[in-house]
């Protein structure tokens, strides 16, 4: 199947080609989220109208994830974890939990731009997140895990 991509994806084009894809991935995935459309003759012609609109429209997204990454760089989050009498950490700290307290700091961030390359965060202390607002925007989030008390701390 020949789709024509309406923005950048990793690993495949940039915005504006005409690339060959497996049908299902066409259909399920770049289509329905606004990735890519069916390339047909009227689509090919309707991007080609449509191309600086499209690109103003990439620029804003890449201005607006750089303003973010500016701000995220800024942050030194800090989580309070569970700790038991001998500092374990009850648990762990998944991605959820950054961006739950990257939102209580006051910074827009979704599940899907959060790249934990280890897993799970299983011990306190400082951490380094991946972070991808946009294909052209990553950076390192300092995440610090410090205990909070628990079961059997006084």
């Amino acid at each position: 199947m020949e789709v024509i991509l309406l923005q950048a994806v990793e690993r495949l084009g940039q915005l504006g080609d005409t690339v060959r894809v497996k049908p299902g991935y066409g259909r399920n995935f770049l289509i329905p989220k606004g990735k890519a459309l069916p390339a047909t003759q009227d689509n090919v012609a309707r991007v080609e109208r449509d191309r600086e609109a499209l690109l103003r429209q990439q620029d804003e997204l890449l201005a607006g994830a750089r303003e973010r990454a500016e701000a995220l760089q800024a942050l030194e989050l800090e989580i309070p974890v569970q700790v038991g009498a001998e500092g374990q950490m009850f648990g762990s700290v998944g991605v959820a939990e950054i961006v739950a307290g990257a939102l209580a700091a006051g910074v827009a961030m979704a599940k899907k731009e959060l790249r934990l390359s280890v897993g799970r965060l299983h011990e306190l202390g400082e951490h380094q997140v991946q972070v991808r607002l946009h294909p052209k925007v990553e950076l390192e989030l300092k995440v610090k895990l410090v205990g909070a008390g628990g079961p059997g701390t006084s």
